[in-house]
């Protein structure tokens, strides 16, 4: 880790995921930072040392960040942003009615800055924005000796500092030179390509990335259930196109459907920013079709694993779930496609019993909310004992490693229903179970 010689001064604004992890990674590269937010809890936690979100190696990086001085917490933006030379906003940006984004708790935030910044400092735009929010920022401020940079982060969660601190690009946009320049160095220590551009075209490679990675996760989806009908197996499907330089093997991996914080909300997102310029972007809403397509898809093979037909009521059925978060290696329920599979399930009757390690104890309201009416089980085991079928939704690593003689023995039904492509079908298959997979062939 090398140390600036000079180390400004940063406040990021927002400890969510992109914000808690831009600020401890800054810190960790030997910056000066205050991260701020608003909830005394999230403060409260911070300070002891605890992450609020599950994020591998977040918290270890957070307390040596801590201990060189470098890193500490607030409460407010105030007065940490009036000695910053470097604002970051990291704050959410929902989706509306009309799948346009919110810019509410940005500009919110901008307005209460604005007055409070030292002259020349500038304010970065990390929050998955629209094409020209640089702009709607800049007039919120409402100082002409600030300049908005927009420097987009594509962190995955459950290894957001990992893709931090070891990016395939580091993309910084504005229309002020030195501007960009000084936020560019923040950077200097990392070993990537150095994107930059002007602000609207930064903002423009965010959506079209997450876009993009959106439409390939539901071309491999839709190619799975091709390979359903003809008796091909996606696996050497996607193995075979993935070998292609041009294609490349990430994301070509099938599954419940794309879900998360990023990829619903940016899709459609894209989609209203097209139609706000006159242009009708009907690929992306199509792969935002076969997306929900494939959520009811997996219901058909629930259905169809209690001897049921499509379209038929799941009453008496209890369904064991494994897995609700959207991915492994996070805690974050937001759009996850495990959820919407089983409400789906649950509208037609039936029951869910379901587990996931990051859904356990007390839960917040929202967390709560979210999965209202399950029944929530502590282990794996107690998820499938009596229940009618397994469907994993969520790629845990310990479900590959279920004892599946345990499975067999307590399950009522004789099914498990693999969302994820997580277990082994002749192995299951050895086991005395059914096994129903996503672009596998049924021996």
């Amino acid at each position: 880790m090398s140390t600036p010689s000079t180390a400004p001064r940063i406040a990021v604004i927002g400890t969510g995921y992109v914000g808690l992890t831009t600020g401890v990674c800054l810190a960790h590269l030997g910056h000066d930072v205050i991260c701020c937010d608003i909830d005394q809890r999230k403060v409260d936690l911070l300070r002891a040392g605890t992450a609020p979100i599950v994020e591998a190696g977040l918290e270890d990086l957070m307390a040596d960040a801590v201990a060189a001085g470098n890193l500490e917490f607030a409460l407010g933006n105030d007065p940490a942003v009036r000695t910053a030379d470097v604002v970051f906003l990291c704050l959410p940006t929902p989706q509306g009615d009309d799948g346009s984004a919110d810019l509410t708790y940005v500009t919110s935030a901008a307005r209460e800055i604005g007055p409070l910044l030292p002259s020349d400092a500038v304010v970065v735009n990390k929050s998955t924005v629209p094409v020209g929010s640089h702009k709607v920022v800049k007039a919120a401020l409402g100082r002409d000796d600030i300049a908005v940079v927009s420097n987009p982060e594509f962190l995955r969660e459950g290894s957001a500092v990992h893709d931090f601190l070891h990016p395939d690009r580091v993309v910084v946009g504005a229309d002020v030179p030195d501007a960009r320049e000084r936020v560019s160095a923040l950077y200097s220590s990392l070993d990537t390509e150095m994107i930059e551009t002007d602000a609207a075209s930064a903002e423009a490679i965010k959506y079209a990335s997450n876009g993009f990675l959106a439409m390939k996760i539901s071309f491999i989806n839709s190619v799975a259930a091709l390979c359903e009908s003809v008796g091909a197996d996606i696996e050497a499907v996607a193995r075979g196109i993935g070998t292609d330089d041009r294609i490349g093997p990430k994301f070509l991996k099938p599954g419940p459907g794309w879900g998360g914080s990023c990829f619903p909300k940016d899709s459609r997102a894209l989609v209203s920013i097209a139609l706000d310029h006159g242009y009708d972007f009907s690929l992306m809403r199509y792969v935002i079709e076969v997306n929900e397509q494939q959520h009811q898809r997996m219901v058909h093979k629930i259905t169809a694993a209690v001897g049921r037909n499509d379209g038929d009521r799941l009453d008496g059925v209890t369904v064991a779930a494994l897995g609700l978060t959207f991915k492994a290696g996070t805690d974050d329920l937001r759009d996850s496609p495990a959820l919407r599979i089983l409400r789906k399930a649950q509208q037609r009757g039936a029951a869910i019993r379901a587990y996931d390690p990051t859904v356990q104890g007390d839960l917040d309201p929202y967390r709560a909310g979210q999965v209202q009416n399950f029944d929530l089980a502590t282990t794996a085991l107690d998820a499938v004992d009596g229940a009618d079928v397994v469907v994993v939704l969520t790629e845990w690593p310990e479900f590959s490693t279920l004892d599946l003689a345990k499975v067999k023995e307590s399950l009522a039904g004789d099914t498990i229903v693999d969302c994820r492509n997580t277990l082994d079908p002749a192995t299951v298959r050895a086991a005395g179970l059914h096994y129903s997979g996503i672009g596998r062939p049924n021996l």
